[in-house]
C-alpha cells in the first residue's frame, strides 16, 4: 500500500476506536502503559541506541533530544502515571433555560495528528494526552527516532490499550521515515482535522502553511528561546544561580538564549560570561568577553544547527529590554532578575509572551510545572486560543445541546 493509503488507514482506525474510549478505561490503560514502559525498558533502550548510532552525525542538541536512558524512561512512565491520576475533562461547561434547557458541552475532536522530530519521549506525552481527552491519534516522527517510537507504540501504548479492553489502534503511527509522511498527515482535514507540530522553525512553519492550504488546523511549537533581563538591582548570587539553571540542557526550547544586561548592571557581566563558558557555551554579543554577534539579536540558538551558544547584549533600560523581548524574539518566555519589586512588576506587566518570570528560570516554561499536566507543545500564537503549554484540557470542541426542560 502506498504511503498515503497507509496513513489514511491508520487515521480511519483511530477514528473508529476513539468513539469507544471512556474515562475510566483510559486511566486504566495509562497506568498499564507506565508499567509496560518500565518492564520493557531494555527493548526501548536498544531501539534508542540503534537510533543514536544511525544519527551520530547530527548536532549535539538533536542528539540530546533523541537520547533516552533508564532515568528518562522512568520519568516518562511517572508522567504517564500522573496523567492517569488527573481528573478527566469536565464535559458539561454550563447550562441554562427553563422550558428548553441549553447545555454547553466539550466533545472530543476525533483524531488528532502529532508530528515531532528527534524527541521520542513526545510519543508517550502526546499519546497520553490524546487518550485522556478521549481522542484518537496518529503519530509521526522523523527517521532519527522512528525505531524508538515504534517500540513505544507497539510494545507500550497498544498493549496497554488492549489490557484495558480498548482498541489498540486508537493510537496510530506513520511507519515510514519519509518526510512525505508529515506532509500527508497535514492534508487530511476530514480524517485528521488538527495536527500538533513540534520541531525546527522553518520545517514546522512550512508544514503549518501546507496544513492551512488543506483546511487542517495546527497547534505549532516551532520556536523557542528564553530571554533573561538583568536589572541593576539584581542579586549577583541569584543571577548566577538562575542563569546556571537556565542553560542546564542544550536541546530544549525553554533554555536561555538571549541575556539582556542593563548597562547599569555591567559589573555583573564578567561573572555571567564566565558562567556561560563553564557550561560549554559560546557567548556572542557586546558585553565584555563576548564574540561579536553575526546574526540579528533575538536569533533563537535552540533552532540552530549548533545550539551551544548564548547571546548577551547591553540594553539601556527596562523598557528597551521589554521591547526586544516582545518584538524580536519568539515570545516563548522572559525573566527578570531584580530585587526591585516595582521594576519586576513593570517588566511582568509589559511582557506579552506566553510565560513571564521574576527571579526564576525560563526552564519553568513547561506543562507539568505550569499546569500540572504534560504539554503537547507550547503555542506562541499572538491570537486567542490555547496559548502557552497546550494540554489535554485544550483538546476538545464546543457543542451546544438543547433538551426539554421544565414544562
Amino acid at each position: 500500500m502506498e504511503l498515503r493509503g497507509q496513513i489514511e488507514a491508520e487515521a480511519r482506525a483511530a477514528k473508529r476506536s476513539a468513539a469507544l474510549l471512556a474515562d475510566g478505561a483510559v486511566a486504566t490503560a495509562l497506568r498499564a502503559a507506565a508499567a509496560f514502559a518500565r518492564e520493557r525498558v531494555q527493548a526501548i533502550l536498544e531501539a534508542n541506541e540503534a537510533d543514536l548510532e544511525a544519527a551520530r552525525g547530527l548536532d549535539p542538541g538533536t542528539l540530546d533530544r533523541l537520547r533516552l536512558d533508564a532515568v528518562r524512561v522512568d520519568t516518562l512512565a511517572a508522567q504517564v502515571e500522573s496523567m492517569a491520576a488527573l481528573e478527566p475533562l469536565e464535559r458539561e461547561v454550563a447550562s441554562w433555560g427553563d422550558a428548553d434547557r441549553v447545555i454547553e458541552r466539550r466533545i472530543p475532536i476525533g483524531v488528532v495528528g502529532a508530528n515531532f522530530e528527534a524527541r521520542p519521549g513526545v510519543a508517550l506525552d502526546v499519546a497520553s494526552q490524546l487518550l485522556k481527552s478521549l481522542n484518537g491519534g496518529v503519530l509521526r516522527t522523523g527517521g532519527a527516532a522512528l525505531r524508538t517510537v515504534t517500540v513505544l507504540v507497539d510494545e507500550v501504548l497498544r498493549p496497554a490499550l488492549e489490557s484495558a479492553s480498548l482498541p489498540p489502534d486508537a493510537i496510530g503511527l506513520v511507519r515510514s521515515p519519509d518526510r512525505d509522511g508529515a506532509r500527508i498527515l497535514v492534508s487530511m482535514p476530514r480524517l485528521v482535522p488538527l495536527v500538533i507540530l513540534r520541531g525546527s522553525g522553518e520545517t514546522t512553519a512550512a508544514l503549518a502553511r501546507l496544513a492551512a492550504e488543506h483546511g487542517v488546523r495546527t497547534l505549532a511549537h516551532a520556536e523557542g528561546g528564553g530571554v533573561l533581563y538583568v536589572h541593576p538591582s539584581a542579586s549577583p548570587e541569584k543571577l548566577l544561580a538562575i542563569s546556571g539553571a537556565s542553560v542546564d540542557r542544550l536541546g530544549v526550547c525553554n533554555r536561555l538564549n538571549l541575556c539582556l544586561v542593563d548597562r547599569a548592571a555591567a559589573r555583573l557581566a564578567p561573572d555571567l560570561v564566565a558562567l556561560f563558558r563553564e557550561h560549554g557555551l559560546e557567548v556572542r554579543g557586546d558585553v565584555e568577553g563576548a564574540r561579536p554577534l553575526d546574526v540579528p539579536i533575538g536569533h533563537e540558538w535552540a533552532n540552530d544547527p549548533n545550539p551551544s551558544q548564548v547571546t548577551s547584549c547591553y540594553v539601556d533600560s527596562l523598557e528597551e529590554a521589554v521591547r526586544i523581548a516582545n518584538e524580536e524574539t519568539s515570545g516563548l518566555a522572559a525573566a527578570i532578575v531584580a530585587e526591585d519589586a516595582d521594576a519586576a512588576w513593570q517588566f511582568l506587566d509589559a511582557y506579552r509572551g506566553t510565560a513571564a518570570f521574576w527571579n526564576e528560570t525560563t526552564r519553568l516554561t513547561d506543562g507539568w510545572k505550569l499546569t500540572g499536566a504534560p504539554e503537547t507543545g507550547i503555542n506562541v500564537d499572538w491570537t486567542p486560543g490555547p496559548r502557552g503549554p497546550v494540554t489535554y484540557r485544550d483538546l476538545w470542541l464546543r457543542q451546544y445541546r438543547v433538551v426539554p426542560g421544565r414544562r
